[in-house]
C-alpha cells in the first residue's frame, strides 16, 4: 500500500497480540528511524519484546495490552522538538502500517524503563508510540470539518484541489485526545501554507503528525509551508 492508503486505514490499537516483530520488520522500521533521526536531529530508538512500560496503572486505565514492542521518541531539547517529534515519528508509524503492523500514539499512559532506551544530556523522552500485530485492528476516530481547521485566503472562492486534500488527510491524523487543534491556512499567494497549533497538552506533536499527514494528501510539490 502508499502512504495514502496507509494513512486511510490507521487507527489507533491499544491491544496487541503475542506475535513479536520479524527480524524483516524490525530491520525496515530502523532503517527508516535512522533517516528520521539524521534527517530530524532526534534520537528515535525502537524497542522490542519489552513489556514493562505498559504494566502499571495508567496503562490499564487507559485500556493497553500485549504492549511490548514501542518507539522511544527521543531528541535534544528545544522549541521544535516536540514538532519535530510529531513529523518524523508519523512517518515510521505509517510505514509500520505498510508492513501490517499497527500502532498507536502515547503521551502518558505508560511508566519509564531504565535502561530500554538512551536519554541523554540534554535530551527529552517526549512520548512513546506502540506497535505491533494488533488484536483489531481499531475504529475511525471522529474527525472535525474541513471548515474547522482550514482557512483560504487566496481570493479564490474556492481552494485549489492539492489544499482540500491535504487538509481530508490531516484530519485523519492521530492527535492528543482527538482535540483536532491545528489550522491550516492558504495565504494571499496560492501556493504557501501556514499550519498553527492550538493549546493544550501535546498539540505541538499534534501538528508535526497533521503536517506529515497535509504533505502526503497535497503532495509537496503544490505548496510551501511558511517559514
Amino acid at each position: 500500500m502508499d502512504i495514502n492508503e496507509a494513512i486511510k486505514l490507521r487507527h489507533s490499537v491499544r491491544a496487541y497480540t503475542a506475535q513479536p516483530l520479524s527480524d524483516e520488520e524490525k530491520s525496515i522500521l530502523n532503517s527508516c528511524i535512522a533517516d528520521c533521526n539524521a534527517k530530524g536531529h532526534l534520537r528515535l530508538q525502537l524497542v522490542c519484546s519489552e513489556p514493562n512500560a505498559f504494566k502499571c496503572f495508567l496503562a490499564r486505565y487507559g485500556k493497553f495490552s500485549g504492549v511490548a514492542n514501542y518507539i522511544a521518541m527521543v531528541g535534544p531539547k528545544g522549541d521544535s522538538l516536540d514538532e519535530r517529534v510529531g513529523y518524523f515519528g508519523e512517518r515510521v508509524a505509517l510505514l509500520a502500517q505498510t508492513l501490517g503492523l499497527n500502532t498507536c500514539w502515547v503521551g502518558m499512559s505508560y511508566k519509564k524503563v531504565e535502561g530500554a532506551y538512551t536519554v541523554g544530556s540534554g535530551e527529552k523522552l517526549v512520548c512513546l508510540v506502540a506497535l505491533g500485530h494488533g488484536a483489531t485492528q481499531g475504529v475511525q476516530h471522529r474527525c472535525k470539518k474541513a471548515a474547522q481547521v482550514s482557512r483560504n485566503l487566496s481570493g479564490a472562492a474556492e481552494p485549489p484541489e492539492w489544499f482540500e486534500r491535504g487538509v481530508e488527510s490531516a484530519l485523519l491524523a492521530p492527535t492528543a485526545l482527538n482535540q483536532q487543534k491545528f489550522t491550516f491556512t492558504l495565504l494571499p499567494d496560492g501556493r504557501t501554507v501556514r499550519a498553527e497549533a492550538g493549546r493544550g497538552f501535546y498539540t505541538k506533536v499534534d501538528l508535526g503528525i497533521a503536517k506529515y499527514h497535509f504533505e502526503a494528501g497535497a503532495g509537496v510539490s503544490n505548496f510551501g509551508w511558511e517559514e
